[in-house]
């Protein structure tokens, strides 16, 4: 697997606090599950599975949090690409219904788990903003706010006065605000779910790369790099972004895009209360969306799509550094302390997915840059589903595992949009 550039996600993992102890695997164990991912969502299931008195044991390639829960930029944004109307249509009659419930809960589990087990994880619930920058875009936003509003959610709509207050910038034409969202420290959260579940007695492994999976009689072996192998007869594969060729065809479900940002030195006092002054996150409803937020150092930080290549140099994030300048003039010179990036599944459908391919093996894959709130929640319901083996546990159904036709050439036609969408947008911005 290339290695993004820089080798870290520099930003986070000089403001988390230390990772728990997670040594790797050094002999065959045996486990009610193995899970192999050390991402939001095998986590979450392993806590969760643990707490439940299931015995979980998680295999990770490097260390929990390296993928992408260590590396995207800690909004936690409740719901789905698509809105509620479409959401409760998906699925026939309660189904949909319960799927668009689990769309708008999403953050709620962010936040209850960070409460719950006391996490040392910086984080801040004030809301997302999602601004407008076009008058179409504006019509989207307010039937968004009107569908969620119709359902209680605490949302809404913002003129363009009140946008430029909220944002500390000028150039959007309004949108909404959905009170749910809110901010984290994202690697801090990954480490807080690993103790909450070290704690509960589940076992996690970094430096183990899963390389084979072997059926045994009705159960699994997971063979690892290190040569010990885990037993068990269920197995949860929560790769997303990550994921290589443990279960062939997989990866060829979605196209893992790299999600690039950057954040500035600390802002000074004035500069900070002149951004994003009450503490929101946002992004907003471009094709190839821009997010911002401050950290809880005071920290701009500005994320959105570059190359679908890894990163080879500084150039790569330029662009992101022009649109924070224009966005926030008030920054000024304030230099750029930190560039990263990490990988987001995007499925064909825009949905995540869940397959089951064989009794006992469960695969989750595909976040569209909603991982936060969306796998942390996925990993509860499907341990919830492991434990009780009962389908209406999970927010839709697994379905076949159907690769993206012609996945290559989907690629080379993804990364020009992308560089078609972000000319488009220069003269927007």
């Amino acid at each position: 697997m290339p290695e993004p550039f820089p080798l870290a996600p520099a930003l986070w993992a000089a403001t988390a606090p230390p990772a728990p102890p997670t040594p790797p695997l050094d002999a065959d164990v045996r486990a009610d599950v193995c899970i192999v991912g050390g991402g939001y969502c095998g986590l979450s299931a392993a806590l969760h599975l643990a707490q439940a008195g299931l015995r979980a044991v998680v295999l990770e390639a490097r260390e929990p949090g390296w993928g992408a829960s260590g590396r995207n930029g800690g909004q936690v944004i409740p719901g789905l690409k698509y809105d509620p109307d479409a959401l409760d249509t998906l699925l026939p009659g309660e189904a949909g219904r319960r799927l668009t419930a689990f769309a708008g809960s999403t953050a709620d589990v962010v936040f209850d788990l960070i409460e719950q087990h006391a996490m040392d994880v910086p984080h801040a619930r004030a809301g997302w903003i999602q601004g407008a920058h076009t008058e179409a875009g504006l019509a989207e936003a307010q039937s968004r706010a009107a569908q969620w509003a119709a359902r209680g959610a605490p949302v809404a709509v913002l003129d363009r006065a009140e946008a430029a207050a909220l944002l500390g910038t000028d150039r959007y034409l309004g949108g909404w605000i959905d009170r749910r969202g809110g901010a984290i420290q994202p690697l801090a959260f990954a480490r807080g779910l690993t103790r909450a579940a070290l704690a509960a007695g589940a076992a996690i492994h970094g430096d183990t790369p899963a390389t084979r999976l072997e059926r045994v009689g009705s159960g699994w072996r997971v063979h690892t790099g290190r040569g010990p192998a885990v037993r068990a007869p269920h197995v949860l594969l929560a790769t997303n972004g990550y994921t290589g060729n443990l279960l062939p065809r997989l990866p060829r479900t979605v196209i893992a895009v790299n999600s690039f940002q950057i954040a500035t030195a600390r802002l000074s006092d004035n500069v900070r209360r002149s951004i994003l002054p009450e503490g929101q996150v946002s992004s907003d409803t471009r094709k190839l969306l821009l997010y911002f937020r401050q950290d809880h150092q005071g920290r701009l930080l500005m994320g959105g799509r570059g190359p679908i290549r890894e990163p080879r140099g500084a150039a790569d994030w330029a662009h992101l550094e022009r649109v924070a300048a224009k966005l926030f003039p008030q920054i000024g010179g304030t230099p750029i302390e930190y560039r990263w990036a990490g990988r987001v599944a995007v499925t064909r459908d825009f949905l995540p997915h869940l397959h089951e391919p064989e009794p006992g093996l469960i695969a989750d894959i595909g976040c569209m840059g909603r991982g936060v709130g969306l796998q942390t929640a996925l990993g509860a319901a499907i341990a919830r589903y492991i434990q009780s083996g009962d389908p209406s546990c999970l927010p839709f159904p697994a379905r076949p595992i159907r690769p993206i036709p012609f996945h290559a050439l989907r690629r080379v036609f993804v990364a020009a949009t992308i560089a078609r969408y972000r000319l488009n947008d220069a003269g927007i911005v």
